[in-house]
């Protein structure tokens, strides 16, 4: 009896021991609120969920919200300064405002195709520009994750070969200037629009095009009220994947390079499903009724490539900068 007793308290006293341990370590998780503008059922928060959250383990407690339920597209950036968020997948012309010299990322034709873009964002060439992000807004970025190749996809079946004959053209863009500027030099009348009033838009003659990757165009089904894509090529994108600078300080050095080994494991999962979706999606936009082709891309290049230099934003690009990311 005296032996029941005594393993009694000892079970008693493991139960209380595992308990408590576990008490520590739900107490313990970093707690990682995240917003973004996409869809849940978007393959970008597919692999997010799947690559970036399952990568961090247990010792982090990941709270995605999608479809701009938690913040407004072009908000994020704000709520992370003021503590309210902790992670998003910001646009570069989300810091515009605060640090005009990255527009230079938001050129149109600035890159020459996607390993281009990788070599640039991989490289040092902006160690200095990512430095005054990062210090001018509080801001950690982590990864420059590949979200496709944006295109011009409209209404109708006017044939559009030149930026010309973008002339008169709604192009719905994201809200921002610096956005509002890549539809301007298209040749297009851009209109500011939230991602998620696009389809409604299209389908009410609101606005008579949009410009997005083509795994964007499957996925919110704009090919269901278009008729065409015209395969410009003109912003080869990628997010600034990041963190407040708040959160990244308030963990220690194990949990912060965990969360850096996550972020480029995310990268790379949505690089490589972002060049195998756009290497399929021609065919299933033209089997779905639409014409898809080429346009003049020298005209398109050239003509774009004249109004950012000859605008205000090129006198706030860093000195030197674009011929270094050229020479790559």
């Amino acid at each position: 009896m005296k032996h029941l007793k005594v393993t009694s308290a000892l079970c008693g006293a493991v139960l209380t021991l595992a308990l408590g341990a576990g008490a520590v370590t739900a107490q313990d998780k970093v707690e990682l609120v995240y917003s973004d503008t996409v869809q849940e059922t978007d393959r970008r928060s597919t692999i997010l969920r799947e690559v970036f959250s399952g990568c961090l383990g247990e010792g982090f407690e990941f709270k995605p919200y999608f479809g701009a339920t938690l913040f407004k597209q072009g908000t994020e950036l704000t709520a992370m300064q003021r503590g309210n968020l902790d992670m998003a997948a910001l646009a570069i012309f989300d810091f515009y405002n605060q640090v005009p010299e990255t527009s230079i990322l938001g050129t149109a034709y600035l890159f020459r195709d996607y390993d281009h873009m990788r070599a640039v964002y991989d490289g040092d060439v902006l160690d200095d520009l990512i430095g005054k992000m990062e210090e001018a807004t509080n801001i950690k970025v982590l990864a420059w994750p590949y979200i496709g190749t944006r295109h011009v996809n409209i209404r109708g079946d006017k044939k559009v070969m030149t930026p010309a004959d973008l002339e008169g053209v709604k192009l719905r863009m994201p809200g921002g200037e610096g956005w509002q500027f890549v539809g301007e030099a298209l040749g297009a009348n851009p209109t500011p629009l939230a991602f998620t009033e696009v389809y409604t838009a299209l389908q009410t003659g609101a606005v008579d095009g949009q410009d997005n990757p083509l795994p964007a165009d499957k996925q919110m089904k704009f090919y269901e009220v278009t008729d065409q894509i015209i395969l410009t090529g003109h912003l080869i994108a990628a997010n600034v994947f990041s963190m407040s600078k708040q959160k990244w300080d308030s963990m220690n050095e194990e949990q912060q390079a965990k969360v850096q080994e996550c972020a480029l494991e995310f990268q790379k999962a949505l690089d490589a499903n972002t060049i195998e979706q756009e290497a399929e999606l021609v065919e299933f936009f033209r089997g779905e009724g639409l014409d898809v082709y080429e346009p003049d891309k020298k005209a398109f290049r050239d003509h774009v490539l004249e109004v950012f230099q000859n605008s205000k934003f090129s006198s706030d690009w860093p000195d030197g900068l674009l011929d270094r990311i050229n020479g790559l």
